[in-house]
């Protein structure tokens, strides 16, 4: 994807968040620049098979978006899950995932986006070999960053025999896990 691309989009995700939001801007706040590879706030969340890395932090929006960039290597994805409060959207760098959005099974490749309305269950996979990379939003953020934080304690892979634990810290976070993940 070329930066040029990248850098309106994500211009884009966060005026439409804002504007839906009805506020100008986050509080006066000055811009910033986040590396690529890097951490808004130098936090290391490895999570699900991936590296998930804050891009644009609940804090830079008033609560209004929050963005992730993920990095994965291992195949595979979260269980089916609702949020209850957020929509999540997701967009595509590099790699191939499949996502369930309801009824509908989506393939996503480089360049594509996906969208899950809050309240309707879901879940992705990456199905590709190799590395792939994905932006992960969700809007209004709620207490995604939180979360996340919390998943990393279960460590890279996606928990094995934590079920209970799982729904438990879904639930404590406006979620609610309603199915496996993705076969492929």
């Amino acid at each position: 994807m070329e930066r040029r691309s990248f850098l309106q989009f994500s211009m884009l995700a966060s005026a439409l968040a804002l504007t839906a939001k009805g506020t100008s801007g986050a509080t006066g706040k000055k811009g910033f620049k986040v590396a690529a590879g890097q951490d808004r706030y130098q936090e290391e969340l490895n999570i699900m098979g991936g590296q998930f890395d804050c891009k644009v932090s609940a804090r830079d929006t008033d609560g209004a978006l929050c963005i992730y960039d993920t990095r994965r290597q291992a195949k595979g994805g979260p269980a089916r899950h609702v949020h209850h409060y957020q929509d999540e959207l997701f967009y595509v760098i590099k790699g191939e995932f499949i996502a369930q959005v309801g009824d509908d099974t989506l393939n996503l490749k480089a360049g594509d986006f996906a969208f899950a309305p809050r309240k309707i269950p879901h879940t992705f996979a990456k199905i590709s070999d190799g590395d792939a990379q994905m932006l992960v939003m969700f809007q209004p953020a709620g207490s995604m960053e939180d979360f996340f934080k919390q998943m990393a304690k279960f460590g890279k892979e996606i928990p094995k025999n934590k079920e209970k634990d799982l729904k438990a810290l879904f639930a404590a976070y406006g979620m609610e896990l309603v199915g496996p993940p993705l076969k492929f």
